[in-house]
């Protein structure tokens, strides 16, 4: 696609507000060169700085990917965010099993965490400025508190502390995320503010809340998105949008015989999209970045997920990288 003059830069429109982002893999990178040039001033790597990708074997680091990522940053001048370094997913099994195949000590595991930590934040100290440290440890079940995972089980749950800890020594200047989805859920967020409370009051260097926003054409609602917005702000961390796609389908639809959107599917990912950013404008002092997953319609996370054989189109550029209606509805002329 060749980017005019006509067409704004979203990272234009919302200099004033919060850099705007998208996540990016090695084919976006090259597939969508100028659009994300041209419209984003940050980027973060959708997979190629997980654990897995980054370290698949014991001591075998494999950077190839995730350095052609910050290449492209640093050769566009755009802001990168690391994501991500402690999750339950997308980690290796060896990184929780001894050499005989049983369950590491706590020692062990924190110490393999630690110089992962040391490792990956130290080789990208000068070009990331913020981790998400800390991935998806909250339930969703109403009736517990933290996932049940390898790292909790082995580890006991200061492993979340401790992951900030070696962040931190890392990378002192770096921002320090908890990041989290169904982050507007009543009782997840509430869940998720008593954890990042209990972290700030043992003085564990935690900077940041993300809010990932997988979202679609009717949930969350606008009043769960303000009062979550609102609640986590109150926490005084920093607030940013981290994962932003906002679905064509709800969640009970599983229809699979779509070739394109319809045209009542645009307009109402328009509208949504209009609503969710001119509430993002109103909290500008406590976001300071609102990033994409992804670019534009023809890649998605969301294809064939949760329906398999099914196309997505959730993002505000197409699958030829134009201008969808949602891009205007964000880029045009503002409320607020």
């Amino acid at each position: 696609m060749t980017q005019t003059s006509k067409q704004p830069a979203l990272q234009s429109v919302y200099k004033d507000y919060f850099d705007i982002g998208a996540a990016v893999n090695l084919t976006t990178i090259e597939s969508q060169k100028s659009l994300l040039a041209y419209q984003y001033n940050s980027i973060t790597a959708e997979n190629d700085m997980k654990f897995e990708r980054i370290q698949p074997e014991e001591g075998l680091y494999t950077f190839e990917a995730a350095d052609r990522i910050a290449g492209f940053a640093a050769a566009n001048g755009m802001k990168l965010r690391g994501h991500t370094l402690v999750w339950h997913n997308q980690t290796p099994d060896w990184v929780f099993k001894s050499a005989d195949g049983e369950p590491v000590s706590r020692d062990t595991l924190l110490a393999r965490m630690k110089s992962h930590i040391e490792t990956v934040v130290g080789r990208y100290k000068s070009n990331i400025y913020c981790w998400d440290v800390v991935n998806e440890v909250i339930e969703d079940k109403s009736d517990v508190w933290l996932r049940e995972s390898n790292w909790l089980k082995l580890a006991g749950e200061d492993f979340i502390a401790k992951a900030f800890e070696y962040a931190h020594a890392a990378d002192p200047n770096a921002l320090l995320f908890y990041n989290d989805y169904n982050e507007c859920n009543p009782e997840k967020r509430d869940k998720i503010i008593r954890l990042v409370q209990s972290l700030q009051e043992k003085d564990v260097p935690i900077h940041g809340i993300g809010l990932q926003g997988h979202w679609n054409l009717n949930g969350p609602t606008l009043p769960e998105i303000r009062e979550a917005i609102e609640r986590y702000a109150a926490t005084g961390l920093k607030l940013q949008v981290t994962e932003l796609d906002i679905s064509v389908f709800d969640y009970e639809d599983k229809r699979t015989d779509l070739s394109e959107p319809t045209a009542e599917m645009l307009e109402r990912q328009a509208e949504r999209y209009g609503q969710v950013f001119e509430l993002f404008r109103e909290y500008k002092d406590a976001i300071t970045a609102v990033t994409f997953w992804g670019a534009a319609d023809d890649y998605t996370w969301l294809d064939n997920f949760p329906v398999r054989g099914r196309k997505n189109w959730p993002f505000v550029f197409d699958e030829k990288h134009e201008p969808k209606p949602s891009f205007w509805k964000i880029a045009g002329p503002m409320k607020s």
